[in-house]
């Protein structure tokens, strides 16, 4: 079998694609081959050395797959065997999921409906969770709300669900033109390209002068601060760019003159088994019967995870990137 292996930080030419063996099942184990694994902008982050946390040497990559139940250890029933699974490996710690195979305990598996595809299973993982848990902690309903990156894996989900949960005003914001009809074809009222100068007075123009209670901001670095500009007085900046953050005192002191705050998200403190096979259900179900759309921006065999890594790290692709057999 082939692994995707870290062993020195640099750009995407250090992942290196290695044979190893496939591992013995203990007794509560299964074996699930891969049929697609997602990759995350962290993991691009991680490779870099540029992660808020430095990872131990070496590191298999990839920490979400749905697959198929190829065997199973002696204590799982054998009826396991031929299931569609999803495989969050993030949520018990673990990685290695750019590979042809991922060993895992039964408990760790969550099933998915025949309706789903395998590449929409790996991107609701990470992402989906992301996405629900942040309008969870900040919600949006009846507040004009801005999702920076709203083309992205988690921005394309987050927008819709902010729509379905009742905001307001959902204004996206995103990298490029194409990028923000992406973001207006997914339910957003509004939406406008950052990276220009003074990108935050048009968000001020299509809300009125106001500005926008909460910032989903994804993106962190130097776009915070126009985030800041975007947000009314009283409003709620919610910060998900872990190892990202760029503001400085005056930042500080001008949010708190104007009544607002800073919310930091990170996902994995907010998980749990029930609750996370139940929020995996459902996001699954919503893919599934076309309530929610998931976004792809591109399928890359796991020989070329190189050239992957390469597509998210340009952030030129909308949606998820996956790695395939």
């Amino acid at each position: 079998m082939r692994v995707v292996q870290l062993r020195r930080f640099g750009g995407p030419e250090v992942l290196e694609v290695l044979e190893s063996t496939v591992p013995v099942l203990k007794p509560a184990e299964v074996l699930v081959r891969v049929r697609a694994a997602g990759i995350n902008f962290f993991e691009v982050l991680m490779r870099q050395n540029r992660y808020a946390t430095t990872p131990d040497l070496p590191l298999s990559m990839g920490v979400e797959v749905a697959g198929i139940v190829e065997a199973v250890g002696d204590d799982v029933p054998a009826e396991r065997v031929g299931n569609r699974v999803a495989v969050p490996l993030f949520a018990i710690d673990r990685a290695g999921g750019y590979a042809d195979y991922v060993v895992t305990e039964e408990r760790d598996i969550f099933p998915l409906p025949d309706a789903l595809s395998f590449e929409d299973a790996a991107a609701l993982q990470v992402q989906g969770l992301t996405a629900l848990h942040m309008v969870r902690q900040s919600a949006p309903t009846a507040k004009t709300i801005m999702v920076t990156a709203a083309a992205g894996g988690v921005g394309s989900v987050l927008v819709q669900l902010a729509r379905g949960s009742g905001a307001g005003l959902v204004v996206a914001a995103a990298g490029s033109e194409e990028k923000r009809q992406v973001a207006l074809s997914l339910g957003a009222d509004a939406a406008v390209v950052y990276g220009g100068r003074c990108w935050s007075d048009d968000v001020r123009e299509v809300t009125g002068g106001r500005g926008v209670d909460i910032v989903y901001d994804l993106v962190g670095g130097a776009l915070t601060k126009d985030c800041l500009e975007a947000l009314a007085p009283g409003g709620e900046l919610v910060f998900g760019a872990l190892g990202r953050v760029n503001l400085d005192r005056a930042d500080l002191e001008g949010l708190f003159a104007r009544n607002q705050s800073i919310r930091g998200f990170a996902l994995l403190p907010l998980l749990t088994g029930a609750g996370m096979e139940t929020d995996l259900a459902w996001l699954f179900d919503q893919a599934a019967n076309g309530s929610l759309r998931v976004l792809h921006g591109g399928r890359y065999p796991l020989d070329h995870v190189a050239d992957a890594h390469r597509a998210v790290e340009s952030r030129a692709t909308t949606g998820k990137v996956v790695l395939v057999p």
